[in-house]
């Protein structure tokens, strides 16, 4: 099968943008729904970035998490509270706590992960072949999308 080069008009552009930014958003809030954890999501994204980048100072999960300062301390405090993350020195600078996630911050985000999973996959069994096969590849277009372009990629 041969690619056709198709170009679109801005006004198509912005169509489809409208409406793929409404269904992510719609699909965003369902997963929330299907959350129930015992987190807000403003905890779940602060631990999940702690999981993925920790251990970090409350200024870089600040900065990574594009909130204030007094945000992140307090959905750090809460997590803390919960026993989801803990405060560490860090190693070079005694001054400066370095939040880690626990294990049992660990096991919240698998049993997150797992109930919006289970939800998708639930949702997905209903479509058909063709369905899930469309919805494949354009999963793949979406992964290439929200890849950052080459001149907004941070340097090592």
């Amino acid at each position: 099968m041969h690619a056709v080069a198709v170009t679109e008009s801005p006004d198509t552009s912005t169509a489809l943008a409208s409406r793929l930014r409404l269904a992510v958003t719609r699909l965003a809030r369902q997963l929330r729904t299907h959350s129930d954890v015992g987190a807000s999501p403003t905890q779940i994204s602060a631990l999940a970035t702690i999981e993925r980048r920790g251990p970090l100072t409350l200024g870089e999960l600040a900065v990574s998490e594009g909130v204030q300062p007094p945000t992140i301390t307090a959905a750090v405090g809460r997590l803390e509270q919960q026993g989801l993350v803990a405060r560490q020195p860090d190693p070079d600078d005694g001054r400066v706590a370095r939040v880690v996630i626990s294990a049992e911050g660990r096991r919240l985000l698998a049993r997150n992960r797992s109930r919006k999973t289970a939800f998708l996959a639930q949702r997905l069994a209903a479509l058909d072949d063709d369905e899930r096969a469309r919805l494949t590849a354009a999963v793949e277009v979406l992964e290439r999308v929200l890849e950052p372009a080459p001149d907004q990629q941070r340097s090592p």
